[in-house]
């Protein structure tokens, strides 16, 4: 499977470009075009296999309930595929390790990535970000994306990165969610709330842009229907 980010970090797009009989697995929906002998299955997890309690986790970590599997014919194939929120896209690949992203930003991956889910406690629920973020290991490219640009922390030693702001993060890295400033006023005051306080050695990826804080913005210049 060969990938290529086209169009970022604005309004990016993925090339894929796979071999024959080669598979992708997508989020639902994230399809914009493919070759015409490409082959789909839609399951609730892996390919060839439902799994109805994992869906609804996935649906509980912001994405779709299903998964689609694109699977390239004889000659091989190409797929190409975006996302809801106009932004930038990445491509990372798994050698047994695990990679946590945040509900909303897994686009597809390497049939052999499995995907799971994992609570981050009542506090997001507060800070009204994901409640659950999905967890991936194995070993495998993996696309993700991000609204608005996507670029990375190295962190070795502690860090602090605001909830809305997070793509992915490496599994190395312990966290914990807490208020931004020294008192709950000053940080809800400041616009800040909660932020994730990293610490250990590994890689953030973060968003220029939080979907959330513009999604309130928006709101009230909306005419009610």
């Amino acid at each position: 499977m060969e990938i290529a980010i086209q169009h970022g970090p604005g309004n990016a797009a993925a090339k894929v470009q796979l071999g024959p009989g080669e598979s992708c697995t997508a989020e639902g929906g994230a399809m914009i075009a493919m070759s015409g002998d490409m082959a789909i299955e839609t399951t609730t997890h892996k390919k060839g296999s439902g799994g109805i309690g994992k869906a609804l986790k996935r649906m509980l970590s912001g994405e779709s309930f299903f998964l689609n599997h694109f699977t390239a014919g004889a000659n091989g194939g190409e797929l190409w595929l975006a996302t809801t929120l106009a932004g930038d896209m990445m491509q990372t690949e798994l050698n047994q390790e695990n990679l946590v992203v945040q509900g909303g930003s897994f686009v597809a991956c390497d049939p052999r990535v499995n995907i799971d889910m994992g609570f981050q406690g009542f506090k997001s629920l507060v800070a009204k970000e994901g409640i659950f973020w999905l967890h991936l290991n194995g070993s495998g490219k993996v696309i993700v994306n991000s609204y608005g640009a996507i670029y990375p922390v190295e962190v070795d030693g502690e860090y602090i990165v605001d909830t809305g702001h997070i793509v992915a993060f490496n599994d190395t890295l312990g966290f914990k969610l807490s208020k931004a400033g020294k008192s709950w006023m000053s940080s809800f005051l400041g616009g800040e709330g909660f932020v994730c306080r990293f610490a250990g050695k590994g890689t953030v990826w973060c968003q220029s842009h939080n979907s959330t804080s513009f999604g309130r913005a928006l709101g009230p210049m909306l005419r009610p229907r």
